[in-house]
């Protein structure tokens, strides 16, 4: 239907132009098939090639001040910044006129090859034409170009940022009369010859969208006329003209011998479909013609305008003739590209995105650039919105790298914008970009070097791959645990009936009849995984959780819940049959619900007077020992309790439980049947933001002290809380935190047998505050993220895990280690959940590093979660209605399992004692076919005693694991 002739009229292109846009939007669709999700959206540890040009930029009104000194003449924004509701001016700015050696200095620190500055029209011509010419302000950049090359610096200078000498705009209209084109030449051509034997990139004009649609149209910025809607294009063809001419002096007259490059600056969004549909496409392709198309393809292709925007503008957009064409026609000795927050739509232009998504994806920009304008040499000018956060400059410079290593795009350099602090134009001094602080009330206006900054300057060969950045090779210990984690398991109703009813076979008819009924009820309800399910998986661990509320549903073990007992005595009989060892949880901490006891729930919980809780807990251990303790030899008491919702005194009460519970075990049951008891915690990598700072360091240690340590310290350090947590409260003023007894010290100390992690992704933090929805204030750190991490919806992240384990061995030397959940939250609909598989892969590869490597005693590790019916999107097993998916994410984990890591290519593989082979008979009943039902129901129903036939019904309930529900026998 594209190809109609009501299509081709109403766009007034022909269907080659269709097809040659198509084609490049095929190309965008296909690009991220070069490398599978999310591969190709993981970090890339590759170097720059060596020639790369790394830069850092300014434009003159923003930095330089001295707005009238020395005979420099008025500039549009002098007289834009006065008029108006407008607060600030440039008047100083940064004062670089007067501070060139600072300037110089910190472009040194940089260790940048080259620097891109703009001149002031209006300094060196300040009515804008030759015969005002000013020698004292054309020697201040002849000083400044002089200092930049006796520091092997190149100048990379722009003669037209926003800055027009303000005498041709009072007098001439300025951009908007084509005189300027001449103008614009004659001023050029001064410029080319007092500064072109330094200088080897030339930059004509900036941003000429900017110029031309907020100048002229917008009114936003200088000079502010915004009467006339057609105005902007007409400003922006005298500028493509102008730009031209200028080209075209530098080609004839000096590029023989000065041997430079010629450009314009280009500044563009990127924009993504709204949509999966060819016309959200099309109006993505549309929305970048009529931003950085409007100019490139004038340039680059073919000296007119793009096809989109004639159709749509008319007769409203100017027409070159074929001369002109020919005239502006590959005017551009490489593309300058700029791209950032504050670029084209700085000033929220909605009516441009035509209803499509603006995202900051300057890879796939670079992308589209290089296969609409036929492969360009590229020079970056990245502009972002927060220097500070310095992530925002490793997104662009990476997304650089892969546009140059993955895309084959030829990027030849990357400038950071900018320099320093400066007046940025509509915003003022409302933001800062530079990488160096400047200090606007000092007399001397002092830079300082901001975070950004060192950053900048260490980035300069890349991002080379690292040993601890390569995969790692090697297995690990033929005892390792393999395992998989639920939160909570659906109670399998045929194995309670085995269970149940085959317990009682003595006392209770149980026939193959009845028998084959339950089974067909069973099989009418929603599915709950089997114990073949989990074995499925390769795993020799499983761990779940039980319910206090549910067992103990009166919060008197004298009366439990025996039939929920029996259940799960009889499933880790199962697990065991199968070579499956169970990890059981007594309590896991959920926001959602407390899961106590209703009586405990409420009275204040975990805060009951005359510690009820706690005693009550240690109770409620003893019953699922003593009941379950047979086949169960790994116990986690409480899991994941150190939630920072939780308050300080429900988490003492929460130690003091856990240690109760712990010594009952010791001295009551340990002998007898041999386990493990510890707890479980929350352990997310928390980072220094700038791992560089001291002051970023501290704000680290003090979050995971309050994070972890808190829980961790007093069972496995000190008995106390950490020092670090206490003086830092004090210093609050803060009660909160209480103060262990003697005995409670002992109570809770050393009560552990190994120490168990929950770890699913990585913050940073740092001590300055940016935002106040992710600014803890009681710790006074600001939580961020590092943009080039996969997103899903936390940070995948996984030498996060490598740097959480090695947390441990540091605080608690060799202390065995089990990693009890780590997984990542997928769209269950993704059943390809190649997200998971890159997940579990690499967090298992770091996880083996810090065992071979950093010589942690890790013992085991457990992916979360089973399946997605009880833990929706983290599910290794997938649910459509009432069938039960095997995800890819499933066989790739049972495959890392089968070879216990991660064997070295062509070496002996592991020697390891065989396993005991699964019991053969367990499973016989649960694989009998289901045969004659109907015909055995018809027949023989009337003959089943009441007793045998109120079993069958009562175990083909599902009964649920939950607080709502319990059955008792």
């Amino acid at each position: 239907n594209i190809q109609t002739p009501k299509y081709i009229k109403f766009f007034n292109i022909s269907i080659y132009g269709i097809n040659q846009q198509l084609t490049i939007i095929q190309q965008l669709l296909l690009r991220f098939r070069k490398l599978p999700y999310p591969g190709d959206q993981a970090f890339l540890h590759k170097t720059f090639p060596g020639d790369f040009i790394w830069a850092v930029g300014t434009a003159a009104y923003q930095v330089e001040g001295a707005f009238e000194k020395d005979g420099k003449g008025l500039s549009i924004w002098d007289t834009f910044t006065r008029g108006g509701n407008r607060m600030a001016t440039g008047d100083v700015g940064s004062d670089s006129y007067h501070n060139i050696r600072a300037d110089v200095r910190a472009i040194r620190q940089l260790e940048v090859s080259h620097y891109r500055f703009s001149l002031s029209w209006s300094r060196i011509f300040p009515n804008g034409t030759r015969g005002s010419y000013n020698e004292i302000g054309t020697n201040y950049y002849r000083t400044l170009i002089r200092k930049l090359k006796e520091n092997r610096v190149q100048p990379v200078v722009t003669l037209y940022h926003w800055d027009l000498p303000d005498h041709l705009q009072q007098t001439l209209g300025g951009w908007s009369n084509p005189d300027l084109v001449e103008i614009f030449r004659d001023y050029a051509d001064f410029c080319f010859q007092t500064f072109g034997e330094d200088v080897k990139y030339w930059i004509t004009i900036d941003n000429p969208f900017v110029v031309a649609r907020h100048g002229y149209g917008t009114g936003v910025v200088a000079p502010g006329i915004k009467n006339d809607p057609d105005l902007p294009f007409r400003v922006g063809h005298n500028l493509l003209k102008a730009h031209a001419a200028a080209w075209h002096l530098y080609d004839r007259h000096y590029r023989p011998l000065q041997q430079g490059k010629v450009s314009m600056a280009l500044s563009s969004h990127w924009i993504k479909p709204s949509r999966t549909s060819l016309e959200s496409l099309r109006e993505c392709q549309c929305s970048l013609d009529h931003v950085l198309g409007w100019f490139a393809r004038p340039l680059f292709t073919d000296g007119d305008y793009p096809p989109c925007m004639k159709a749509r503008l008319g007769s409203r957009l100017p027409t070159f003739t074929q001369e002109e064409r020919e005239q502006v026609r590959g005017t551009a000795d490489f593309f300058a590209l700029s791209h950032g927050a504050t670029l084209s739509f700085q000033l929220i232009n909605d009516s441009l995105k035509f209803g499509q998504q603006e995202d900051l994806d300057l890879r796939m920009l670079l992308y589209w650039v290089n296969a609409e304008y036929d492969k360009p040499y590229v020079l970056g000018n990245t502009k972002t919105e927060d220097p500070k956060h310095m992530y925002y400059l490793k997104r662009f410079i990476a997304e650089t790298l892969k546009s140059i290593v993955i895309d084959g795009v030829n990027v030849i350099g990357y400038t950071a914008w900018s320099l320093i602090d400066g007046f940025e134009w509509h915003r003022e001094y409302g933001i800062r970009r530079g990488l160096y602080y400047v200090d606007f009330n000092t007399p001397d206006v002092k830079r300082e070097p901001k975070t950004s900054a060192t950053f900048y300057r260490q980035i300069r060969n890349g991002f080379p791959e690292l040993p601890e950045n390569r995969p790692a090779q090697g297995v690990f210990p033929c005892d390792f645990a393999w395992g998989v984690s639920a939160n909570s398991i659906q109670v399998d109703v045929f194995v309670l009936w085995i269970c149940v009813c085959q317990r009682r076979k003595e006392s209770w008819e149980v026939t193959e009849d009845l028998f084959f009924y339950s089974l067909y009820v069973i099989q009418s309800l929603p599915p709950s995984l089997k114990v073949d399910d989990i074995r499925l998986i390769g795993v020799n661990h499983f761990h779940f959780s039980l319910n206090w509320s549910a067992l103990v549903p009166t919060g008197d073990v004298a009366h439990p819940n025996t039939t929920l007992l029996g259940y799960y005595r009889c499933f880790t009989r199962q697990l065991l049959k199968a070579n499956i060892t169970p990890v059981v949880t007594l309590w896991h901490h959920t926001r959602q619900r407390s899961s106590l006891p209703a009586p405990l729930d409420n009275a204040n919980k975990w805060l009951n007077r005359s510690d009820t809780t706690p005693e009550a807990f240690a109770d409620y251990a003893r019953l699922c020992y003593r009941e379950l303790g047979a086949h169960v030899k790994m116990w986690i008491t409480l899991n994941e309790p150190n939630d920072e919702m939780v308050s300080y005194q429900e988490g003492h009460q929460m130690l003091r439980a856990h240690a109760l519970a712990w010594h009952a075990y010791h001295r009551e049951f340990r002998q007898t049947q041999g386990g493990q008891v510890s707890l479980a915690l929350h352990m997310d990598w928390v980072e220094p933001a700038f791992s560089f700072s001291r002051e970023d360091v501290e704000p680290a240690k003090r979050v995971l002290d309050f994070r972890i340590g808190w829980f961790a310290e007093p069972i496995f350090g000190s008995g106390d809380y950490p020092l670090g947590m206490r003086s830092w409260l004090r210093q609050l003023n803060s009660l909160d935190l209480p103060v262990f007894n003697e005995e409670d010290r002992q109570l809770v100390k050393g009560t552990y047998d190994f120490f168990a992690i929950s770890h699913f992704s990585t913050k940073l933090v740092t001590h300055a505050k940016e935002d106040s929805y992710t600014y803890t204030a009681m710790l006074e750190v600001q939580h961020m993220i590092d943009t080039t991490w996969i997103m899903s919806p936390r940070p995948v992240v996984p030498w996060g895990l490598r740097k959480a384990l090695n947390w441990v061995r540091e605080h608690y030397s060799h202390v065995p280690v089990y990693v009890m959940a780590n997984g990542v939250q997928e769209d269950p609909a993704r059943f390809k959940d190649s997200l998971r598989v890159y997940y579990l892969y690499n967090y298992i590869n770091e996880a083996l590093k810090a065992y071979t490597l950093d010589g942690v005693n890790l013992k085991g590790y457990f992916a979360y979660a089973l399946s997605d019916q009880r833990d929706p999107g983290f599910g290794l097993y997938g649910q459509v209605h009432e069938e039960v998916i095997i995800k890819v994410s499933l066989s790739n984990y049972r495959n890392i399992i089968q070879h216990n890591g991660f064997p070295i290519q062509g070496a002996a593989p592991q020697q390891c004692p065989s396993l005991p082979q699964p019991c053969l008979g367990c499973h016989v009943l649960e694989k009998r076919p289901v045969v004659g039902f109907l015909t055995l129901v018809a027949q023989k129903f009337k003959h089943y005693p009441l007793r045998p036939l109120f079993c069958a019904l009562i175990m083909s309930l599902s009964i649920f694991h939950s607080n709502q529900q319990s059955l008792s026998e």
